[in-house]
């Protein structure tokens, strides 16, 4: 090996410790977010068609800037996990956690259809009331599914 080589591998492996300290950190991270994240939730959050932002309507200003910071942080984390597919560290986890914290169109749908299943759903009640929390009201039929109104056959 020529004095170059040892030079580029001296460099490659100071990058190498940075991504396996910033896997570190976003395993942590996940680790200690997600957990926080399903007991915080109310027990009705899937219930309903669309969620209530109450914040929005007493300060929006606020509102967008919590939305903004929030955005800018789950992105990171998606950031951080999907070079964690390839670097050590719970890529996964803490790809879903981003997912979970960012805002996007269907998001909600897609977590009520994910919460629908009833293995999640079990996993995620079981934790809740494992640290105190009132389990997960169940999430209505998805529109294709949902019963018939009887009284409106006639019509």
């Amino acid at each position: 090996m020529s004095g170059n080589n040892l030079g580029e591998w001296a460099v490659l492996s100071q990058y190498a410790g940075w991504f396996v300290g910033l896997s570190l950190t976003g395993l942590a991270i996940s680790a200690l977010l997600l957990p926080n994240l399903i007991i915080g939730l109310p027990e009705d959050y899937f219930t309903g068609r669309h969620r209530h932002h109450p914040a929005a309507e007493k300060h929006p200003v606020l509102h967008w800037l919590l939305m903004l910071v929030q955005n800018i942080f789950g992105f990171v984390l998606v950031a951080a996990g999907v070079a964690m597919l390839i670097l050590p560290g719970q890529g996964i986890l803490t790809l879903l956690a981003g997912l979970m914290i960012m805002n996007y169109p269907g998001k909600f749908a897609l977590e009520r259809q994910l919460v629908r299943q009833p293995r999640i759903l079990r996993l995620l009640n079981r934790w809740r009331t494992r640290h105190g929390c009132k389990p997960f009201l169940p999430p209505l039929a998805a529109p294709h599914q949902q019963p018939s109104n009887p009284r409106n056959k006639g019509k």
